[in-house]
């Protein structure tokens, strides 16, 4: 069986983050392990969402305890700090395929593209990386394009970012292009290949980015080629989204188990 880690946040209500990397890797059929860099809670009264980032020294002992036994794939996600992004940087394994979700936290395009933690991404993190996944936004801030409206503005913004060393490159374009379409565009550092695909309308859309680097992961441990993996990922996701679940007020989640059909496994029949 093959084995997958992520090195990635906990989101307390299930969505995404690491909870959403295993769920992913499980119906891939492939083992997941784990380490948290930080944990997001939500209030119920609210709804507002809460980061507490874990001490550097047990981030590293938990991923020395994924590394105990080979690994296939590794996934990276929310990685909140410089110190985070370095630590993972220089003591990941160089000759296990790397995929990296660059998850930017706020809100913001600008205001980011000069942090610490992107420069290091950019810097330490996507050289080493086979694949990264960003969505528009974070696309933006990693190439330093700021907002991306257009086709040839993601292109651009690809081109930017394989200069860093990355492999791969798949731009997530998700509903905010001004289209009934939405585009994934993979660029390998010489072609691009286009993934258009019907917007799903559903508000339960929370953590389709982190289950779509997720099982990337899963398929390229797989052996799967990149393409056949990027393919698969999408097919995946689209069917997480349409089966999207209202979770709590404030929240809803992509399903993870749609493609598989796993809300019908193991149901109780008392027919023998």
């Amino acid at each position: 069986m093959k084995k997958v880690a992520t090195i990635a946040g906990s989101d307390a209500t299930g969505g995404g983050g690491l909870e959403a990397d295993l769920k992913t890797f499980e119906e891939f059929g492939t083992f997941g392990l784990a380490a948290i860099t930080s944990i997001v809670t939500l209030e119920p009264e609210t709804g507002a969402h809460h980061l507490r980032t874990l001490p550097l020294e047990l981030i590293q002992e938990q991923i020395a305890s994924i590394f105990a036994g080979p690994i296939d794939a590794i996934k990276t996600g929310l990685l909140p700090s410089q110190e985070i992004i370095g630590l993972v940087s220089e003591i990941l394994p160089k000759d296990i395929p790397l995929i990296v979700d660059p998850v930017i936290g706020g809100k913001g395009t600008q205001d980011f593209i000069k942090t610490d933690q992107v420069q290091a991404l950019r810097e330490n993190l996507l050289p080493q990386a086979l694949i990264t996944t960003p969505n528009l936004r974070e696309a933006g801030i990693l190439s330093e394009l700021g907002e991306l409206t257009s086709e040839e503005q993601m292109k651009k913004a690809a081109k930017k970012i394989a200069l860093l060393g990355v492999k791969h490159v798949v731009i997530k374009g998700g509903a905010r292009l001004a289209s009934k379409e939405t585009l994934d565009l993979h660029y390998d550092g010489r072609n691009f290949q286009r993934y258009p695909h019907a917007v799903i309308d559903t508000p339960f859309n929370h953590g389709a980015g982190c289950t779509f680097a997720a099982a990337i992961t899963a398929a390229i441990a797989k052996n799967y080629p990149v393409e056949a993996a990027i393919k698969q990922a999408i097919d995946f996701v689209q069917a997480a989204i349409t089966m999207g679940e209202q979770i709590n007020p404030y929240v809803g989640h992509v399903w993870h188990g749609a493609y598989t059909h796993g809300e019908k496994r193991l149901e109780y029949s008392d027919e023998q």
